[in-house]
């Protein structure tokens, strides 16, 4: 009698040994699942997280309660060659980047201009557009140019690529968190001019009833893209390849023509991988046959 509780606790353990080995080749089995069906490694299999901004029109920004907007309004074309749905999210500039590698977001969406510094934080697409500085000013001023704003007191979005032009060339910018706030400065006459994306900044001015003017604006050095967080290949390559597809069958194109009317595209940029050149928007009867 005195063998049986040891015989009892050889079984419990024995049962316990085939219970956590069901239990790990169960969690194996899920693993392979999920990975099938999640091939991204979304938050959400089957849907894109995207962290983008409300306020920065024609580029990103909220209309009738949808985000909308060039860059993402091509997103949602780009992920649905992908097979996957877009949830749009609001956010601050300053904290997207952070928030796209803590994946937070499964991308970031809003004019993004590829810098040696922001890849130390996240990974980029292929570009998918170009960009100008805006130089806007309050309506009478005497400022014409980007050679005039030593000594003046410049506001940019804070961690913006206008910002690290701004601090490069030691203009000790007011740094505020939204495209709002620059335009509030603005118009209220608390700083003497804005660095910004030239389309946000003449979208800003049109809209300012004429207490803004675009004074300049001036070639961007890099393209725009996509963020996703490091090591993310997998989505990267997706959307580059979905990037091109949209390129090609003219949605790249076509929205282009709708929120940059009349801008023309320098010579030396292309879009995607390069390797596919933009066809034509389609026709409105080509679009509504289709």
């Amino acid at each position: 009698m005195r063998f049986l509780p040891a015989l009892t606790r050889a079984a419990a353990l024995g049962a316990a040994t085939i219970l956590a080995a069901t239990a790990l080749t169960g969690c194996g089995d899920d693993s392979s699942t999920d990975t099938a069906g999640n091939p991204y490694g979304l938050a959400q299999a089957g849907v894109l997280r995207a962290g983008t901004l409300s306020d920065a029109p024609p580029n990103v920004y909220l209309k009738d309660g949808k985000f909308t907007g060039f860059d993402n309004d091509l997103l949602a074309a780009v992920a649905g060659k992908i097979g996957l749905k877009v949830e749009f999210v609001g956010t601050d500039f300053s904290a997207l980047l952070s928030q796209v590698n803590n994946h937070k977001f499964d991308v970031g969406s809003s004019s993004i201009t590829i810098t040696e510094a922001r890849k130390k934080t996240v990974d980029f697409g292929n570009g998918y557009d170009f960009g100008y500085f805006g130089l806007d000013v309050p309506a009478g001023s005497p400022i014409t140019g980007f050679d005039q704003l030593t000594g003046k007191r410049v506001v940019v979005v804070q961690g913006t690529v206008q910002d690290d032009y701004a601090t490069g060339k030691q203009l000790n910018p007011v740094r505020v968190p939204d495209y709002n706030g620059a335009i509030n400065q603005l118009k209220a006459g608390t700083a003497d001019a804005w660095i910004a994306p030239a389309e946000i900044g003449e979208k800003s001015a049109a809209d300012s009833g004429g207490k803004i003017t675009v004074a300049a604006k001036q070639l961007s050095p890099a393209p725009t893209a996509y963020a996703v967080a490091k090591g993310s290949d997998k989505l990267r390559e997706a959307l580059n390849k979905g990037l091109d597809e949209v390129i090609a069958d003219g949605t790249w194109s076509k929205l282009q023509a709708q929120y940059y009317p009349g801008r023309p595209i320098p010579a030396d940029f292309k879009p995607g991988s390069g390797a596919v050149a933009p066809s034509a928007a389609p026709s409105a009867s080509a679009s509504a046959a289709s």
